[in-house]
């Protein structure tokens, strides 16, 4: 049965009548669409009743009466069903909106709220039942919390919206699992569309006793309502935030002038705003002038607004608005790694990018995030090969557990605390005209440790470009139907190559994915520092004002335990310091007697590379150019003593190449010009 009535409530002198709507989908034939059944009530994202986007009516299971509407799609992108219900514009006063919900064992369900009538223009909210029992509530400002669900198993899903305190609280089976502000503080509809996103990408769920009401709200000559209090910076003791308090004028004359209070942790800070002209409905965004600095600890930063308009307004149960910061204490030193596996070709993998962009900008100077692309021209093959993922987009956080991009921050908030064995210290020469790239990283160990540790260094650029379809990025948010996502949503799909950049790209690894011991001593002190080398050749693709050098320290669980980043500029201002080389590195001196050599160099027709060996050894040559392709390669098999190898160099472009030559498990490298 379908209904929707009016209901006169008893409430304070600013509230009106309520309206109600509710919907248990028994009055319909089960096997037919819904849309056409239910007199203007539902319709689809197109505005299609009765098509592909339109949901049958089921009688599989209901938990009260016959029927429900099942949801189901087995596709990537999710779909075809995309059901809506208009509640109109609704940004003052209050709703309380519930369903019941059955998501089958191992699927997913979703739905959003749309904010404006205008479908598609702004998600206000996605609501995900992850396929693996967890609740996940964000838009595009970010993450507001998870909890979890039971799968399988009828529960009541129920939101508690209040416009203008701007509280939105969730309850399943009437326990409330969290509450948050939104800056998208208004909603016009509720999209329900089944979509998983990650594989298998199968959604599978039951909806029955859709319904909600609604309160509305009589505005006041003069209220200024405290909306939300939020910071763009993350969440670390000592960080310095800038508090932002959102408000709206909430009665019927323009706002020009209010005092914002903010209060945390016993200090306050203050600022009369004047010079604007705020509308009623109309909501801006004040910033406070000065800083608070995060303490340790569960705190609540309370904003105030008073004096509006220089007087007392209408309505004071609008006039604070808080939020609960929980600050951690990062451990000295230590610098967490993100690495992301993702492609142009992955559809879902826009949302990787946006929250690696948000952790870089929320957690600088303790995050080094790292994109390992797939099957792109972005891939390092060897990179790409090592990185083990079930799906895309996956990320590691110090190569734990696999999980979403959008899980990376709960993630890294446990990691960032745990106190690092060694510091880690990026330093570096450059060679702008033969583009070369020495760099070292140091462990400068903490506490007593042994060789089962290794150490690996990742080259990472930003803002890479390209042109051609393979530069193209797949994009599943495309049109909105998949919920907001940092403005892919706006996007088409794919995303041209022209309006595509890519940031944190992992360009190179050396040695490998694990890393080398070569460095350490099988006994290592507390207050020891060891040292790796390693040199690069930069393409002249690669924009070395856009690169990161990221040194990892790798534990023998093959587990991340401490990393650290830096600009080419940082780490030449740190100094190149000698150790020991490794992969692409210049001469290890443990297994030559005397400097390697290479006699003519600059080479016309040929060259020499002579070499004395301690003992036996497997030698295998490499050349290799510019662009990281090896042109040359050759196995000498076991050589002892004084060795010489012929390279044959008339057939090899004019340019710079790196000679790599393979000592058992030894690499020592050395540059050569080809005339």
């Amino acid at each position: 049965m379908k209904k929707c009535l009016l209901t006169l409530g008893i409430f304070a002198s600013s509230f009106a009548i309520g309206q109600t709507f509710s919907d248990n989908f028994d009055s319909y034939t089960a096997g037919s669409y819904l849309c056409p059944q239910s007199a203007g009530a539902w319709t689809t994202w197109s505005n299609a009743p009765g098509g592909t986007e339109d949901v049958l009516v089921s009688n599989a299971e209901a938990l009260s009466g016959a029927n429900s509407l099942y949801f189901v799609s087995t596709v990537s992108g999710g779909g075809p069903a995309d059901l809506v219900h208009n509640f109109g514009v609704l940004n003052t006063g209050q709703i309380s909106l519930e369903f019941n919900i059955k998501v089958q064992t191992g699927k997913a369900a979703y739905f959003n709220l749309q904010r404006n009538v205008t479908i598609g223009d702004v998600w206000a909210m996605d609501c995900n039942f992850a396929d693996n029992g967890d609740l996940i509530i964000l838009n595009q400002s970010g993450l507001y919390f998870t909890s979890t669900y039971t799968q399988n198993q009828w529960f009541n899903f129920r939101m508690e919206i209040n416009f203008n305190t701007n509280v939105w609280e969730v309850f399943i089976d009437d326990v409330s699992v969290g509450s948050f502000a939104n800056p998208e503080n208004q909603i016009a509809s509720i999209d329900i569309f089944p979509v998983d996103q990650n594989t298998p990408f199968s959604s599978g769920f039951f909806i029955d006793d859709f319904q909600y009401t609604v309160t509305p709200y009589t505005l006041p000559s003069v209220n200024g309502a405290a909306n939300l209090v939020s910071y763009s910076q993350g969440n670390l003791v000592g960080t310095a935030v800038t508090p932002n308090v959102t408000i709206r004028n909430l009665g019927v004359e323009a706002i020009t002038s209010a005092t914002i209070t903010v209060d945390y942790n016993g200090t306050t800070i203050s600022n009369d705003f004047t010079g604007f002209n705020l509308a009623s409905l109309a909501t801006t965004t004040l910033s406070m002038p000065s800083t608070l600095s995060l303490v340790a600890g569960s705190n609540t930063m309370t904003a105030t607004i008073s004096n509006v308009n220089g007087t007392v307004d209408g309505d004071a149960g609008d006039d604070q608005t808080s939020i609960v910061i929980n600050a951690i204490t990062p451990a000295l030193g230590k610098m967490v790694v993100g690495e992301e596996g993702t492609g142009t070709w992955c559809q879902w993998c826009p949302r990787g990018a946006v929250f690696m962009d948000m952790m870089e900008l929320k957690y600088p100077g303790h995050w080094a995030g790292i994109a390992v692309h797939n099957a792109d021209p972005m891939t390092v093959t060897e990179y790409d090969a090592a990185l083990t993922v079930s799906g895309y987009p996956s990320a590691l956080v110090d190569r734990g557990t696999e999980m979403d991009p959008s899980e990376m921050e709960v993630a890294f908030l446990d990691h960032v605390v745990l106190a690092p064995s060694a510091f880690i210290t990026n330093g570096a020469n450059w060679d702008a005209a033969s583009r070369v790239l020495d760099v070292s990283v140091s462990a400068n160990f903490q506490t007593a440790a042994n060789n089962n540790f290794k150490l690996a260094i990742v080259l990472t650029e930003d803002d890479v470009t390209g042109t051609g379809s393979t530069y193209n990025q797949s994009n599943a948010y495309a049109g909105g139907a998949s919920g907001v996502m940092g403005g892919y949503e706006l996007l088409s799909n794919p995303v041209p190559a022209s309006q595509m950049v890519y940031d944190h790209v992992a360009r190179a690894i050396a040695p490998s994915f694990s890393g080398t011991n070569i460095a350490f001593p099988a006994t290592i002190n507390t207050g020891e520092t060891h040292t790796i080398n390693a040199s690069f050749i930069l393409p002249s693709t690669w924009d070395e004002t856009q690169m990161h050098i990221v040194g990892m320290l790798v534990n023998a669980a093959g587990l991340i335990d401490n990393a650290g980043k830096a600009t080419l500029t940082e780490a030449i201002a740190n100094g190149f310091v000698s150790g020991t080389s490794i992969a692409t590195g210049i001469a290890d001196q443990n297994q030559v007697d005397a400097n390697l050599t290479v006699y003519p160099n600059p080479a016309n027709e040929f060259t020499s590379i002579k070499v004395q060996l301690k003992n036996e050894q497997n030698v295998t040559l490499k050349l290799i150019d510019v662009n990281g392709r090896t042109v040359a390669s050759r196995n000498y098999g076991q050589m002892n003593g004084a060795s010489e190898i012929q390279l044959n160099t008339s057939n090899f472009e004019a340019g710079l190449y790196l000679i790599q030559l393979t000592l058992d498990n030894t690499i020592v490298s050395r540059r050569l010009i080809v005339e």
